[in-house]
């Protein structure tokens, strides 16, 4: 996101504290409405709704899927696992990513807060997502995340099991830990592989 903001700002002559502006708010996810807000904030003449158009196709070419993560999930189908996408977002952004990394057709069902009215770590928010795959939450599975928050200590306390995919961080005293801890996605796909056989 700050490479989309930086290249937006030199785009529209915006002076250096623009960028600062744009990233604080669209930091944790980004919406229509932030636009909104920051074509007001910033001066611009755009339309917002272009703005929240130039922002998603930004976005999207600068996605990229991680090596071995299209194999580890042709594995897990292959095996006979049915998979999900639980995310936090708008829904038009959530999907463009995902079928730019090229990974949208290995899901059953994606769920996206926008589009279904719940957030992790809300129970509604998991149980939309089992409810899209064509499963109950109680039948249990797993969840892969890097949010120790919304993604472990939510699924956790559904009853899922989790992988935090750490990127180098250590984990926070105080929350449920997780069922595994690995430094990827591709990792991820191997351990719950190898936990499950």
């Amino acid at each position: 996101m700050e490479d989309w903001a930086r290249g937006f700002v030199r785009s529209r002559g915006l002076d250096k504290g623009a960028q600062s502006v744009i990233c604080e708010r669209l930091r944790d996810r980004a919406y229509p409405a932030d636009f909104v807000h920051l074509r007001t904030t910033l001066g611009l003449n755009d339309d917002s709704d272009a703005l929240w158009r130039e922002y998603v196709v930004g976005i999207a070419r600068s996605v990229r899927c991680f090596p071995g993560v299209r194999e580890g999930l042709g594995a897990l189908r292959g095996d006979g696992w049915t998979l999900g996408i639980a995310t936090n977002g708008a829904g038009d952004i959530q999907r463009t990513k995902l079928a730019a990394a090229g990974l949208a057709g290995y899901f059953e069902g994606i769920c996206v807060s926008e589009e279904v009215g719940a957030r992790k770590p809300a129970r509604e928010h998991f149980e939309a997502a089992a409810a899209l795959c064509g499963l109950r939450l109680s039948a249990g599975g797993w969840m892969v995340g890097d949010n120790p928050e919304t993604d472990i200590e939510g699924a956790g306390a559904v009853g899922l099991r989790t992988g935090w995919v750490a990127h180098g961080r250590a984990w926070a005293d105080g929350l449920r830990r997780p069922d595994i801890v690995v430094s990827d996605v591709a990792e991820a796909i191997a351990a719950m592989r190898q936990a499950e056989s």
